[in-house]
């Protein structure tokens, strides 16, 4: 008996499926979380069967950039309630952000937050190490280490200060930071000293429609121009998170050889100054939304290559905590259950192409931190799968939302595309809006640092 007459764990039948050779109607065969085969496996038993009849069949989508507040600020969000919000949004891995309390930039941190995930996340996972600096807090030196223990995606930089307290805004200190190591960095591009002199502009005019004012295409412009210097000089690559200008797009397409760069649904669905007079503080984040103009760019930079991934940049404040004053109120919104609805809305719009849209949430992320088995559908790889409905009508509820937060900043719109179906390493965790089973998540595995990806249950 050959291995291809084995019984499957899993096969997800009748399906259009999206793979790298082309998107056809077939099968998808699992064993052991792995994908085993594609194709018609009419003929072929299994253990379990998802019908997938009149669905597309997506590697499973992955959110590189989540903030999920856990430990220290839990009343936001955590680990159990992040995850199952990614699974309803049709999200099977996860990276999440350092800018904890305490923050993430020590071993003993990543492990803390490793040991916290076990038994608790619904899909896979991995964590970024912050870079800190100043008097007893500095850990450049130890970032080589730290950024190939098991469970971490790489380092993150903070150029500008955002939710907590973890920046490093100098040159001196960036450098050092840039000269060590050998992976991916993430970058947040705002530059500090230019954010401290515009401050008293969200002050005087106490509104929110002062963000994209006080937190200005310049400040943006002018953190990305100087990491790109560093990362050149350095020969040491990053990931330039949130990008929000068309200057910046500029910079970077010059600089694919050192540096890629992620854009959110967000700022590729909302424009100001409407979305400020709508949504108040609630359309407040960091870098802001801006005008039409730039979201035009963005979406020409998606549509040309510029663009190399799709990022929620999921961080979660409570109804309360936004509703402060602006500028006393917190910047960050949920994003991780709405990317696949909004994104499958934006190819039913004609924005983007279904395999652009599959590049991006899925490829993309996999390929610029290198994970392993993940982003691409395919033999042998995991077998994470997004099953979605291109044609389901659908409206974005607040009451729907499983973040702690219980909000969305796109409660009440109306989309074309849904997921219907979240597969993660042939475990059916989401089907038809609801949560299936108990938490499965693993450890992500990274191919370069050979680091494994390890059980968690």
């Amino acid at each position: 008996m050959s291995l291809s007459d084995l019984p499957f764990d899993l096969i997800v039948r009748g399906g259009t499926v999206v793979t790298p050779g082309g998107t056809a109607r077939g099968d998808v065969g699992t064993r052991e979380g792995r994908i085993a085969a594609i194709g018609d496996l009419a003929r072929a038993t299994a253990a379990a069967e998802l019908d997938a009849s009149g669905l597309h069949v997506l590697p499973g989508v992955i959110d590189p950039q989540v903030h999920f507040r856990e430990p220290g600020l839990v009343h936001k969000e955590d680990l159990a309630t992040g995850t199952t919000a990614a699974v309803l949004g049709g999200v099977t891995a996860v990276l999440e952000m350092p800018n904890t309390e305490p923050p993430t930039t020590t071993a003993a941190a990543l492990a803390d937050k490793v040991a916290a995930a076990r038994g608790r996340v619904r899909c896979d996972i991995a964590f970024f190490v912050g870079a800190a600096a100043g008097p007893g807090g500095d850990n450049a030196e130890d970032l080589d280490d730290l950024e190939v223990l098991p469970g971490c995606a790489g380092v993150k930089v903070f150029m500008g200060s955002s939710t907590g307290r973890l920046l490093v805004d100098d040159d001196e200190r960036l450098a050092r930071i840039l000269s060590r190591g050998r992976r991916r960095v993430a970058i947040h591009a705002e530059d500090e000293a230019r954010l401290r002199a515009r401050r008293h502009l969200a002050a005087e005019a106490a509104h929110p429609r002062a963000h994209p004012q006080w937190r200005d295409v310049e400040t943006a412009v002018t953190a990305t121009w100087r990491i790109l210097a560093l990362a050149r000089r350095f020969g040491r690559p990053i990931h330039v998170l949130h990008v929000t200008t068309a200057e910046e797009l500029d910079l970077l397409a010059l600089c694919k050889h050192v540096a890629t760069c992620e854009v959110t649904p967000q700022h590729l669905t909302l424009a100001a100054p409407e979305c400020y007079e709508r949504l108040g503080t609630l359309a407040q984040m960091n870098p802001p939304i801006r005008d039409a103009r730039h979201r035009d760019a963005l979406w020409e930079a998606v549509r040309s290559g510029v663009i190399d991934a799709i990022g929620s940049d999921h961080a979660p404040h409570t109804a309360d905590e936004k509703h402060r004053p602006y500028p006393q109120s917190p910047s960050g919104m949920p994003g991780v259950q709405t990317l696949v609805p909004l994104m499958l809305d934006h190819v039913a719009q004609g924005h983007l192409t279904l395999e652009r849209m599959v590049d991006v949430c899925c490829a993309g992320p996999a390929r610029i931190y290198g994970l392993a088995g993940k982003g691409r559908l395919v033999v042998g790889g995991d077998a994470d799968l997004t099953l979605v409905d291109l044609a389901a009508r659908r409206t974005i509820r607040n009451g729907e939302q499983a973040t702690r937060v219980g909000w969305t900043p796109f409660d009440g719109m109306k989309v074309t595309g849904w997921p219907m179906a979240t597969v993660v390493r042939g475990h059916v965790v989401m089907r038809d809006g609801q949560v299936l089973g108990e938490p499965v998540g693993q450890l992500v595995a990274f191919t370069d640092t050979m680091t494994p990806g390890r059980p968690l249950a």
